[in-house]
């Protein structure tokens, strides 16, 4: 259930923060770009508003000749960089204006948008409609879509967590072993070690790039871990706390001494492209990423392994991301939306990519049967149970080791957020850079951190 806070001011505050652009994104696989224009909608006509992510550019070139085709249902896609869907999804769902039928939300903004009375709850009609098979829903996954009154409010389309991603045959050549369960310290030493065997490798691939979804979302798992969080359940900020300072300082420690090229300037994409093109021994990241790496067009192909998410006090620290279907509540086209969610988050869609485009193409991480399909694992088999595995792992009511005042692993599921992660992690990057210190970099951002801590706090 939502950590709903209490307080007349902090309400009043939320609710005003929810009406404007959720802007920056959480970055995910692939940086393509699609345009459809918004077509007149009829009586078997739905308009689309949906990121442009790999999975997504499939799913509309497979529409009209699969889809449309069954249903007669014509679907009008606008397909846009993720800033830039936030900002008009945003301001279509807050004012009900209707334009868009359907949209891409993530698990981040589900909760917000429900209790803002923006989305249809899904979950009953989900749960009435056995071809689509609620329960096959991955429980962290269908948790992360529920509102605080307790209804399932968007469909997963494909779901990730993170995990350690490394070249099993420069561990090989050096003598290394990956520990089954490791800790960040012991993936400092082994990046280390991996340098000094003199491969040519950079030891690891981290994120530097400014942005609430890009340094701050693994940043934030390593917080976790270290015992840090960026607020305690009353709404205290901590982001200048000995843990977190501590957590922070050992991830630019990381990527200074062990990290890619050109790190500040280095986001999810950057990673992937040193990683598929051998340029570093490991690279913690979204699991979304290991079917790339596996790729008939990637150097590495065979050669990864995929340990479970680096810890140091938790049990446990990958994240948990997620791509769903949202109705806006103002649609007035709710059944023929419906039966477009429950064909692109369904069983047989998966199959359609798999057998049509290739399994690794698949959007995955949402449905048990995927990880017991044998046409999946046969193709997936390097990297299907540490997916599951992370998945089912992730703790977004608990991911650290204190009480949280919203759920969240890589974010703080409040609107504030997205603002407040995007300026903190402007200023780490910029340490990263060398241009500050660690401690500077926090000590500047803790005022931004106080003010979403005086908006929320009683007093």
């Amino acid at each position: 259930m939502r950590a709903r806070p209490p307080g007349r001011r902090r309400r009043g505050r939320v609710t005003g923060l929810t009406a404007v652009a959720l802007t920056l994104s959480l970055a995910t696989a692939g940086c393509y770009r699609g345009a459809g224009d918004v077509g007149n909608s009829g009586a078997h006509t739905i308009n689309v508003l949906m990121v442009n992510n790999p999975q997504m550019v499939d799913l509309q070139r497979l529409t009209a000749e699969h889809f449309t085709k069954e249903t007669g249902i014509k679907v009008h896609y606008t397909v846009l960089p993720e800033d830039d869907l936030r900002d008009k999804m945003s301001q279509d769902f807050s004012s009900q204006a209707g334009q868009y039928d359907v949209a891409s939300v993530s698990n981040y903004e589900t909760p917000i948008y429900a209790r803002n009375g923006w989305l249809t709850p899904l979950g009953e009609r989900a749960a009435k409609d056995p071809e689509f098979d609620q329960g096959d829903i991955l429980d962290p996954v269908r948790k992360s879509l529920t509102a605080a009154d307790g209804k399932v409010y968007a469909e997963p389309f494909y779901g990730e967590s993170s995990f350690l991603m490394y070249r099993k045959d420069l561990f090989k050549a050096a003598g290394l072993r990956m520990p089954a369960h490791p800790t960040w310290h012991q993936v400092a030493d082994l990046a280390a070690k991996s340098e000094a065997h003199g491969s040519g490798t950079k030891g690891i691939c981290l994120r530097g790039q400014p942005g609430w979804g890009q340094l701050a979302a693994p940043l934030s798992t390593v917080v976790n871990t270290f015992g840090g969080t960026w607020f305690t359940k009353d709404w205290q900020q901590k982001i200048d706390s000995p843990q977190f300072t501590r957590a922070t300082q050992f991830y630019v420690d990381l990527v200074r001494k062990h990290g890619q090229a050109g790190a500040p300037q280095s986001g999810y994409t950057e990673c992937l492209n040193d990683m598929q093109q051998g340029k570093v021994a490991m690279w913690y990241d979204a699991t979304a990423g290991a079917g790339s790496l596996e790729s008939a067009d990637s150097k590495v192909a065979g050669k990864v392994g995929y340990a479970p998410a680096p810890v140091e006090r938790t049990a446990s620290s990958g994240w948990l991301y997620t791509w769903a279907w949202g109705v806006q509540k103002a649609s007035t086209h709710q059944d023929d939306a419906w039966k477009f969610i429950r064909w692109a988050s369904g069983k047989k869609y998966e199959r359609l990519v798999g057998e049509q485009l290739g399994w690794s193409k698949v959007p995955a991480g949402k449905r048990a049967s995927l990880y017991r399909d044998r046409d999946y694992l046969k193709s997936a088999s390097a990297f299907a149970t540490p997916t599951k595995n992370a998945i089912s792992s992730a703790r977004p009511d608990d991911p650290g080791v204190q009480p949280r005042p919203a759920p969240g692993i890589q974010f703080v599921d409040i609107p504030e957020f997205s603002d407040l992660g995007t300026k903190v992690s402007q200023e780490v990057s910029s340490a990263i850079a060398g241009k500050q210190s660690v401690a500077e970099a926090l000590k500047k951002s803790r005022r931004l951190a106080q003010e979403v801590s005086d908006a929320y706090s009683d007093h």
